[in-house]
């Protein structure tokens, strides 16, 4: 039987084997092999795939995918977000939005200063996204609306318009929608305790 490193070695019509150190005994998928799987994924949510894939190729890598078939999102403004997380470093915030959501999928427009968490579609029925309630620092976006969205491996901020904040850990990997709602709460109430502090006793 040949050894792993003969098919990580052999030319370019062999099978590489999708495997990075872990464990023994159990099969991981390279980061480069999740990214092909979530980008082939995500790129189902475009009007033109090959053209979607080309806007990924260029200098910010964004192409724009519809969101209401295989995904809706929840944006979120940069100063809720940064109240919930109750901090301004960006590495910070976005550590918590990894452990707040549990790992699952977040991006930011460094331009717009918004956040977007990938959810179900199913996201949008419930109550609290019905209404206008939340917004603008919080709003779900779904049939007809178009997001872009950068290129799977764009996972720093340094010079690039938008990065995942918390990478897709693969395809139809989704936020819990409880755990969105969760979140808004905090950085709401966060703001608004900010904004009304407790009156200070009498001497």
């Amino acid at each position: 039987m040949p050894h792993p490193r003969d098919a990580e070695s052999a030319g370019p019509h062999e099978v590489r084997t999708p495997v990075e150190a872990g464990a023994a005994g159990v099969l991981v998928h390279s980061r480069k092999d999740r990214e092909f799987a979530v980008g082939t994924w995500l790129l189902a949510a475009a009007q033109d795939m090959k053209e979607a894939r080309t806007a990924w190729e260029q200098r910010n890598g964004i192409a724009l995918l519809r969101c209401g078939g295989i995904f809706g999102a929840v944006r979120l403004s940069s100063d809720l977000v940064r109240a919930a997380a109750a901090t301004e470093k960006t590495a910070e915030v976005d550590a918590f939005l990894g452990r707040a959501l549990h790992g699952a999928p977040v991006f930011m427009d460094q331009f717009a200063q918004w956040y977007y968490v990938l959810v179900p579609v199913s996201t949008g029925r419930r109550r609290e996204w019905r209404t206008s309630s939340l917004a603008p620092k919080a709003e779900f976006l779904g049939s007809n609306t178009f997001l872009g969205v950068p290129r799977p491996d764009a996972t720093e901020p340094e010079g690039v318009r938008s990065y995942w904040c918390v990478s897709m850990d693969g395809p139809g990997a989704l936020a819990v929608p409880d755990m969105v709602s969760q979140l808004v709460a905090v950085g709401r109430f966060r703001q608004v305790t900010a904004d009304n502090p407790p009156p200070t006793p009498a001497a």
